[in-house]
């Protein structure tokens, strides 16, 4: 057996992997067509319940995992709802529960948020991650593990090759 083969996945390692994320039985995010992600094990680049379960798999093993909104995107904040009047939405942003909008403060910092709610006169709107209090599903396979080069681990980031 090669060292490849029994390698797992440790802090450092850059690690390659497929997976489908399936939240409440609908499939919302999956690797399928656009080629595994990688990353740097250990660095915090994927959320921490999935971070734990990688951790020393192997290469080409598969598994699920349930992770819980605490390792998640977090629990809903019921502070991140905030009312606007509707006169102070663009006349091209559709009034719909759901509609991701982009809103930039008076210093330039961008959030994101999506309408949760519309009234009469108001539309609230929602800054937790579309994803907070959600129990996320993954399906996960690990197909490249290998070790993060000096630079890598410096910029805190793969490099492609």
């Amino acid at each position: 057996m090669s060292e490849q083969e029994k390698r797992v996945v440790g802090d450092n390692d850059v690690v390659s992997m497929e997976y489908t994320l399936t939240v409440d039985g609908e499939v919302v995010d999956s690797s399928e067509g656009h080629g595994p992600i990688e990353f740097i094990q250990g660095q915090g680049h994927i959320i921490p319940g999935l971070e734990k379960e990688v951790k020393g798999m192997a290469l080409g093993e598969s598994k699920e995992v349930a992770v819980s909104p605490a390792e998640g995107y977090g629990e809903e904040d019921p502070n991140a709802f905030v009312e606007v009047p509707k006169s102070e939405f663009p006349p091209e942003i559709p009034m719909e529960v759901g509609t991701p909008l982009q809103l930039r403060d008076h210093q330039g910092q961008v959030f994101d948020a999506h309408i949760a709610e519309v009234k009469e006169d108001s539309a609230v709107l929602n800054f937790n991650h579309p994803l907070a209090g959600k129990t996320l599903n993954f399906q996960i396979k690990i197909v490249g593990i290998r070790e993060a080069t000096p630079e890598e681990l410096d910029h805190g980031h793969v490099h492609s090759h």
